[in-house]
């Protein structure tokens, strides 16, 4: 029982052991979750000029918009990692 538990502890170490999702720009590694986040955000910054563009943004409640950007950051950070990024 000690050495089936054992194989399984180090089993589970050896999967960190995989290849790094990374990006190589200019000869430095980026991880493929900071292009995700940056470009989640710059998306989200076009939508909320979009909101004060055609006026939605003064109707909507003040203590609302930092929880439904920060939704939408994640939200689109996470959905362009599945697009782009997963294998």
């Amino acid at each position: 029982m000690k050495s089936s538990a054992t194989l399984f502890f180090l089993c589970a170490l050896l999967g960190g052991c995989s290849t790094v999702p990374s990006i190589n720009v200019l000869g430095a590694y980026f991880p493929d979750w900071l292009f995700c986040i940056v470009g989640a955000i710059v998306v989200t910054c076009v939508v909320h000029a979009a909101l004060r563009g055609t006026g939605l943004l003064r109707q909507s409640q003040g203590l609302t918009l930092p929880l439904a950007y920060s939704s939408l950051t994640v939200s689109l950070a996470l959905m362009g990692w599945l697009a782009f990024f997963n294998n």
